[in-house]
């Protein structure tokens, strides 16, 4: 459930905006109560704060966005959607927190379920502290949404439709209903309305495309995506760099995931504790939120093991899920309308074939460890499955740490911190005509079409030596950056002496050793 601030409402109009976006309204909510609740004759101001311990990581974009939205004191419907877990209710909590608002959680149940529920969330904005079984229950949806849009004909309101996929399959008239009110008071009203869900098929196809009873009314739309590595560090300020890698890679930037783990535990310990106890809320998540989105979730989980195990190919996919060819091109369409599957191809290159890659930490990790070693956990052999994992760890990082480097140069792009601008980024594979062997490059920069910069990633306990830089200038070449393009090295373990010396020779040539990966602020 959205978590909601009891607010005592029907206040006379005042402007209740911002000193800037970055502002937070009410930044002392006693000298606000002191400094205009009593002087419009207000006896009891009442407002409920969130813990002081929880964690509240990132976002700062999307609560800019959404506090200038409000700061506009018009009609705004700013529609927001990200798949489950990736933090969308806490957004919303953290940017109302403070404002008056019916905050609605819609769930998997009958019309008549919901309709209570709302009934009640609208009954305690104004009875904060009486009992919500007591509030009585609007005849139908359009009545209460009617209800909400009186509040603000003359002051900002806040109303939250949180999970709205459950609503409209609930009751299938919403969206009109929402249409026809918008339609007649947008033009008056200051209601602030968020629709908000999960199922990004769902939110994108009904809510989103141009066939949506919204089209045209809505006035902004903010994808939530998981966090970066390096938003997700500061989940865990007391262990390493690279243990908080580790950790990023197996979950990805989903606030809740992180939070799983124990900093005071090695690795070997948060892996026995969070993946491999059957009773850890990460041992069955995949397939659970696999379930909700597809039928017959048993071909999805043998493409998505197929992936997860290295097969990129149509074919070596079709072949390890034991799918005919023909079949295996519906479930991939499916895990990629869902967004757990993207088809990825060679940068700047012609869009031929392509190759599969999963497009979420979690589900990558818990396919290749978690899944095949069901058995050994189920029996007791937790220890034996968490070091089977821990073994192969340093493999399954290599992709991760490309992920990271690259959204490190993204941020450094962004801020103007590298010798160079780009506006594309991603792998290349192709052939060397000479050799005949299939290489490949870890990250290659475009700004408009011309390469500017190539990258190589390592991973690996050794430091980085001289033969590197030769074979990337190589493949650079294969590419076809010329000598003017960087050529940048990341290594987990750093750089031998002869390959400082290498890189010393051109100004082309960038190291970077991972623990010197600042934050670009």
């Amino acid at each position: 459930m959205g978590w909601r601030t009891p607010f005592l409402f029907h206040v006379p109009p005042m402007r209740l905006s911002f000193k800037s976006v970055g502002q937070r309204p009410f930044e002392s909510l006693e000298n606000f109560s002191k400094l205009h609740f009593s002087k419009v004759g207000f006896t009891k101001v009442q407002f409920t704060k969130r813990m002081e311990t929880s964690l509240f990581i990132g976002r700062e974009r999307e609560l800019a966005t959404l506090r200038k939205l409000y700061d506009a004191e018009t009609f705004q419907f700013p529609v927001i959607y990200g798949r489950r877990r990736v933090g969308k209710t806490s957004l919303i909590s953290k940017f109302s927190e403070q404002l008056p608002t019916v905050f609605f959680t819609a769930v998997e149940d009958s019309s008549a379920v919901n309709l209570r529920n709302l009934s009640r969330e609208c009954f305690m904005l104004d009875h904060p502290d009486a009992d919500p079984t007591l509030a009585p229950v609007y005849p139908d949806f359009q009545t209460a949404f009617e209800a909400v849009f009186s509040l603000a004909e003359s002051q900002r309101v806040v109303f939250v439709i949180d999970e709205f996929p459950y609503l409209a399959k609930a009751e299938p008239s919403v969206s009109s209903i929402l249409q026809m009110l918008i339609d007649r008071n947008a033009s008056t009203s200051k209601l602030y309305l968020i629709l908000c869900g999960s199922s990004l098929s769902f939110m994108r196809e009904q809510v989103l495309s141009e066939k949506s009873p919204f089209v045209g009314r809505r006035t902004a739309q903010l994808e939530i995506k998981p966090l970066d590595f390096f938003e997700s560090r500061e989940f865990f300020p007391e262990v390493s760099l690279q243990d908080a890698a580790c950790y990023y890679g197996m979950v990805g930037g989903i606030p809740l995931y992180l939070k799983q783990f124990d900093q005071k535990l090695s690795i070997k310990e948060n892996l026995e504790s969070v993946f491999f106890d059957p009773s850890s809320m990460l041992y069955e998540e995949p397939t659970n939120l696999l379930k909700q989105e597809v039928q017959k979730a048993a071909l999805y989980n043998a493409v998505i093991g197929a992936i997860a195990s290295g097969k990129t190919t149509a074919n070596e996919i079709a072949t390890t899920a034991g799918i005919a060819s023909a079949e295996l091109s519906y479930y991939v369409k499916e895990l990629r309308r869902i967004g757990l599957v993207d088809q990825e191809f060679p940068i700047g290159s012609k869009r031929r074939r392509g190759t599969y890659r999963l497009t979420d930490n979690l589900f990558s990790f818990w396919y290749r460890f978690v899944l095949p070693s069901k058995s050994l956990i189920e029996r007791g052999m937790v220890e034996r499955a968490a070091r089977r994992a821990l073994d192969h760890l340093p493999e399954y990082m290599g992709h991760v740490f490309e992920q990271i480097c690259l959204e490190w140069l993204w941020r450094a792009n962004a801020i103007g911190n590298l010798p160079f601008a780009f506006d594309e980024a991603g792998r290349w594979w192709g052939s060397d005509p000479q050799t005949k062997t299939q290489e490949e490059l870890d990250i290659v920069c475009l700004d408009e079409g011309t390469i500017v910069a190539v990258a190589e990633c390592k991973w690996t306990n050794k430091q980085v030596d001289a033969l590197v830089l030769k074979t990337l200038d190589r493949r650079a070449a294969l590419a076809g950056a010329d000598s003017k393009a960087y050529r940048y090295v990341f290594s987990k373990s750093g750089f031998t002496d002869d390959c400082k010396r290498y890189a010393d020779q051109s100004t082309n040539f960038i190291l970077i050793k991972f623990e010197s990966m600042v934050v670009c602020e």
